[in-house]
């Protein structure tokens, strides 16, 4: 497994905590919560992806 992806993976986790601290603040429903979690993990999947092509 690349090292790469396994950082990607514990920044997911990292993010989603402290997303999850921050909630109440926010204002974010389950939904939200749920989207920007998915609109992270594209943008470091695409950010990954663009790292292995060069």
């Amino acid at each position: 497994m690349d090292s790469g992806l396994i950082l990607l993976v514990f920044l997911a986790f990292l993010f989603a905590w402290a997303l999850n601290r921050v909630r109440r603040f926010f204002k974010l429903t389950p939904l939200r919560y749920a989207g920007v979690m998915v609109v992270f993990i594209v943008v470091m999947l695409l950010l990954w992806g663009q790292e292995q092509i060069r």
